[in-house]
């Protein structure tokens, strides 16, 4: 049976903008349509995933999504919301990227199944690579006017008296490539509609005009609205980077304290963009949250569900006991059971002091875990003062002058955690 995809979207705030008659297009019978996905990286990053969860309800609805890696666009760049031209890659890495990919949209769409509509990946340099230069020009450039072209938001900005740089003619080409693309799937797969940011309205209706131009045929377009941040700030973004779906480009743990951190406004967003809870279930949360907003539980919902679709359960439980290990009643215990990247994530700006192993068995007292061998505080005497007070633990527990760190003290044989107070903590590190 099939479901009503422009509904879906709508609802969870995922409709930007389509082509009058998408919807009953739709209600017709099982459609297919695209996502075009840039390979610059062997990653996903999380700026990717609203158009994987568009592909993903669209075969949830009942339709056939097709991922289309762009080798051919990827080897050119797409202007669309850049001020300046991206690098070109080779074959060999757009090939690695490829791959790297579709194991990471295999979490979210069945590449498997034997149904009707089965998620399908597709490369477009596969069939722009034998296309040469004058046939394209002849076959596909002719169709469509440099007028039409011109009055697209994305060539209009980069050739703007405000743009720092110029267009080239690569760049400017690039919505025929994809717009051929649409084409081409149209053709060769019956696909109907385009799916992408609203930034890709233009390239999308480049597509739906050579169809109708070339194909004599009918094709859609629909995009959902680019996330933004309450704040301001860019989605998707810290100070480190990009948020990937790679663990090891992006630990599990800073990507679901990426989500556990948003704020209230975002997290009633993105929770309906994110994840597939029901109408229902979403409603029910924020109304609980509402009711005692410091208790997290939107963030919290979110950050599991996403974190769980993306890496696994057991990683969820892992950065879940990371995020709380601070305040645990039984930290010392917990802590060791932290493996060593998590543990740096758990800690990471924390000032660090190294002391070679020989070193430290020969011996290392108080002083000289906190003052004299590390600098953490600024001389022995304010070392003194700090454990006559008792504001010094080692691993979370108080210590007195006379304490002399050992192995035991150890935490995956080589950390040991100083904290002067509940605000000052240092780390030394036994190499």
């Amino acid at each position: 049976m099939m479901k009503n995809f422009v509904e879906e979207l709508t609802w969870r705030g995922m409709l930007h903008q389509s082509m009058p008659g998408v919807e009953e297009h739709l209600l017709e019978g099982m459609q297919s349509a695209y996502v075009g996905i840039d390979p610059t990286a062997d990653s996903l990053h999380i700026g990717h995933l609203v158009g994987v969860m568009m592909l993903r309800h669209f075969q949830l609805a009942g339709h056939k999504p097709y991922a289309l890696v762009g080798g051919a666009t990827g080897m050119i760049g797409d202007p669309s919301g850049k001020s300046a031209e991206r690098n070109l890659l080779d074959e060999k890495t757009l090939r690695h990227n490829q791959e790297a990919i579709k194991n990471q949209l295999s979490r979210f769409l069945d590449f498997d199944s034997d149904e009707a509509n089965s998620a399908v990946l597709v490369n477009n340099y596969d069939w722009m690579k034998e296309f040469s230069f004058l046939e394209f020009i002849r076959d596909v450039g002719k169709h469509i006017t440099v007028n039409y072209m011109m009055a697209k938001d994305s060539v209009k900005k980069r050739l703007s008296s405000e743009a720092k740089e110029g267009m080239s003619f690569t760049e400017f080409t690039y919505q025929l490539v994809q717009g051929y693309d649409f084409l081409h799937l149209y053709r060769e797969n019956n696909c109907s509609i385009q799916m992408g940011g609203s930034d890709q309205w233009g390239n999308i209706t480049t597509g739906t005009e050579l169809i109708r131009r070339i194909g004599g045929g009918k094709g859609y377009a629909l995009t959902c609205p680019l996330i933004t941040k309450a704040d301001g700030t860019k989605f998707g973004k810290t100070e480190g980077g990009n948020i990937w779906l790679d663990a090891k480009r992006t630990s599990p743990y800073k990507f679901y304290q990426y989500w556990l951190n948003s704020s209230d406004d975002d997290a009633e967003k993105y929770i309906k963009i994110f994840t597939f809870l029901t109408e229902e279930e979403i409603s029910d949360l924020v109304k609980t949250h509402a009711e005692a907003p410091h208790l997290r539980a939107l963030q919290k919902k979110l950050a599991e569900e996403i974190t769980i679709m993306v890496h696994s359960k057991e990683d969820f439980e892992n950065a879940e006991k990371a995020s709380s290990i601070l305040f645990s009643k039984s930290f010392k215990e917990d802590i060791r059971t932290l493996d060593e990247a998590t543990f740096l994530d758990v800690f990471e700006g924390v000032p660090q002091a190294f002391i070679s192993r020989d070193e430290f068995n020969e011996g290392l007292d108080m002083i000289g875990a906190l003052a004299a061998k590390t600098n953490f505080l600024n001389s022995n005497g304010e070392a003194r003062r700090a454990l006559k007070e008792n504001s010094i633990s080692v691993n979370k527990e108080k210590v007195k002058e006379d304490y002399q760190l050992s192995s035991e003290d150890l935490i995956n044989d080589t950390y040991i955690i100083l904290n002067k107070g509940k605000k000052n903590t240092y780390i030394i590190k036994i190499d």
